[in-house]
């Protein structure tokens, strides 16, 4: 698969996880698009086939294969290893975009709630990324595309474990991607800012101040972007100009800076924050 800086892909198979719905159905349509076989993971079997049976349609040429499995399970990512080999599928390319975040008080949260962002943001990625390396660094082949935030780049007050596991994801993807220089394989990370998903409603966001206000861009096309990027070996991809201001900001400016604001944006409307 030739791409613009020459980056060559054989074989095509993509797993992308999170593929329910959101960026992660996104990426399905991307990539079925561009003539990739998929395996798509995700907890909702139901979603799971609408996905497929709407790429089947539109791709009838597509071989889609669809595993429900829920990978807050301890055991998610060696089920999914094994069931892989059995069916003598082995994904070239793996888009670790399942994750979810929570938003209230750390203190007040549900505590399973809050442990399985641990469990799907850093150690089922982890845990998926850690499986599949070994043969695509054999093969000198493929790559791995993590999808971060822009919350990656600041503490996030009233998001506490969400924005710390997006940092855990770009610190991981970007020390990946600085060892497999050279060797074939890419790490590319995506970071995007809010998108037009279900993502807000299931972290019980409607109450952030500044979410109100903010239209971000589709699924689709943050997930083309992402494609696109990692085509081109780019380390990171944040889309959109300001998205890219903010993240870099928050990256660079001092932490006794930034989290005021952030715990002043965050704070659930008609409430002040705590001192």
């Amino acid at each position: 698969m030739p791409a613009a800086n020459g980056l060559q892909i054989s074989g095509r198979l993509a797993l992308i996880t999170g593929a329910s719905g959101g960026i992660g159905e996104a990426f399905a349509q991307v990539l079925a698009g561009d003539n990739w076989d998929l395996v798509l993971v995700a907890r909702n079997e139901n979603e799971l086939n609408r996905v497929r049976g709407l790429i089947a349609a539109k791709f009838p040429n597509r071989q889609i294969t669809v595993f429900p499995l829920d990978l807050c399970r301890p055991d998610a990512g060696a089920v999914l290893f094994e069931e892989l080999k059995q069916r003598q599928m082995s994904p070239v390319v793996l888009v670790n975009n399942a994750g979810y975040g929570i938003y209230g008080r750390t203190a007040e949260l549900p505590y399973e709630q809050q442990i399985g962002v641990v469990d799907l943001n850093v150690r089922a990625l982890s845990d998926l990324t850690l499986r599949l390396l070994p043969d695509m660094v054999a093969r000198k082949n493929g790559g791995i595309i993590n999808v971060a935030s822009t919350a990656a780049f600041v503490p996030g007050p009233f998001m506490s474990l969400y924005y710390a596991s997006k940092a855990y994801v770009l610190s991981f993807s970007e020390a990946l991607a600085a060892e497999l220089e050279g060797s074939g394989v890419t790490v590319t990370v995506l970071c995007p800012g809010p998108v037009r998903t279900g993502f807000q409603e299931r972290a019980q966001m409607q109450s952030i101040k500044f979410m109100r206000y903010l239209r971000g861009p589709s699924a689709y096309d943050v997930a083309l972007e992402g494609w696109e990027a990692f085509k081109q070996r780019r380390r990171i991809i944040i889309p959109g100009t300001l998205n890219k201001v903010s993240a870099y900001a928050g990256r660079y400016l001092p932490r006794w800076f930034t989290l005021p604001i952030m715990k002043f944006l965050q704070t659930p409307a008609g409430k002040k924050p705590r001192t």
